[in-house]
């Protein structure tokens, strides 16, 4: 199977060469035959009409000179020509070369983490590492970076007076780090536009099946207090704008927002509809807002990543339980310990086009799994997809055997 999907990529690849060098084929013998009419030979050259004795020597020089003239022209405009062909084959060439020379099973192009593991397991099954070889592990030691307060900058103000009761909603998407990102961008967005802002609703992702709300995972009331004099904060909107609406959230008008969409986008699209309505939905809200923003704002991320989501109290004393275990069972290297985040998620597997051991159940579950997240994005006529490739550049997640080879 690994070995028909390979050539499949091949085949694919080649079909969109050649299908470019057809295109430059026919510019070529355009120009040419374009130069052939505008009369770029000398044969082309129009005979003057009879000249007397006394000026056909003179007609004669003039004509062997507009003739060099024209060959030489000619040869330069032929030259220029077949620079642009060749330099446009050689474009076409470099990848599929490069998919020819990862195609085959070249080293670290085919999962093997598992065959590798079970040739190990009885060599790691009999390691007798002292506590001093193991300790030798934390040598190397990083600096840590100091945690900075967040920047007022030159600009930062607190909130202005909320005079038109104007409301934002957004729906946090994505995993745990995509929403707090959101919750972020949601602040610095409702500062912008005056609004007050409803705690946002985590959206519920058919992945990991996490119905949370932002009360299980954060303390509603400290990200409540912390940013109370720069933005208001509510949990629910008011009963008559409620009403309005039939008391369903779903039915308030949803924006479509653009990614990473700068501040002028929300003052010049979304201001204008809220103020109309006195309430906006925007719903995804992942990455709807320019990294790049004035020192004020980017105060507000700032404030509300590190000071204002504070985890919930039983999510605290769940990482504080684990920590401790961690630290008890790490005694042989003095209380160190690694933790990793495999990110070896359906979504992640699926999107990284790498190929494992799981065969064909394999390729049709991640297909389904594209279709479903994405559409037709790796479908689409010229995208070439190269899990050989991808996973010769280190792009592809780590599972749990590797984790343990590590």
């Amino acid at each position: 199977m690994h070995y028909f999907s390979k050539i499949f990529k091949v085949q694919h690849t080649s079909r969109i060469f050649f299908f470019h060098l057809s295109n430059l084929t026919y510019i070529f013998l355009s120009l040419c035959i374009t130069m052939s009419a505008n009369g770029y030979t000398i044969n082309n050259i129009q005979s003057s009409p009879p000249t007397s004795p006394r000026n056909r020597q003179n007609c004669r020089r003039r004509l062997r000179r507009r003739g060099s003239f024209a060959m030489l022209h000619r040869r330069n405009f032929l030259l220029l020509v077949s620079v642009v062909y060749f330099t446009g084959l050689i474009s076409c060439v470099g990848p599929l070369f490069s998919l020819l020379q990862y195609s085959g099973l070249a080293t670290g192009a085919v999962y093997r983490s598992h065959e590798i593991f079970q040739k190990l397991w009885t060599d790691i099954e009999a390691d007798n590492s002292s506590s001093i070889q193991l300790s030798s592990v934390w040598i190397y030691k990083r600096k840590l970076k100091e945690q900075r307060p967040c920047s007022f900058g030159t600009t930062a103000s607190t909130k202005d007076s909320p005079g038109a009761n104007l409301y934002l909603i957004v729906d946090a998407n994505g995993g745990l780090n995509q929403q707090r990102s959101s919750i972020c961008n949601a602040v610095v967005i409702a500062a912008l536009l005056n609004a007050t802002l409803l705690i946002p609703r985590l959206e519920f992702h058919n992945v990991w099946r996490d119905s949370s709300e932002f009360g299980e995972i954060y303390d509603e009331d400290h990200f409540m207090s912390t940013l109370k004099d720069y933005i208001e904060v509510v949990k629910e909107l008011p009963t008559e704008l409620m009403e309005r609406y039939d008391s369903n959230i779903s039915n308030i008008q949803n924006l479509r927002v653009q990614a990473w969409a700068p501040p002028r986008y929300y003052l010049e699209e979304v201001y204008p509809v809220l103020f109309k309505q006195r309430v906006v939905r925007i719903s995804p809200f992942a990455n709807r807002l320019s990294m790049h923003l004035p020192s004020h704002l980017q105060f507000l991320r700032c404030l509300s990543n590190y000071e204002s989501l504070k985890f919930s109290l039983a999510i605290s004393e769940l990482a504080k339980k684990l920590v401790k275990r961690m630290t008890e069972r790490s005694s042989n290297s003095g209380g160190k310990y690694i933790s990793v985040h495999l990110r070896f998620e359906e979504d992640m597997v699926a999107f990284s086009c790498c190929i494992y051991d799981g065969g064909q159940v394999e390729k049709s579950e991640m297909d389904v799994v594209r279709e479903k997240g994405w559409g037709k994005k790796f479908k689409q006529k010229y995208r070439v997809i190269a899990p050989g490739l991808n996973r010769k550049n280190g792009k592809c997640p780590m599972t749990p055997v590797e984790d343990r080879l590590a």
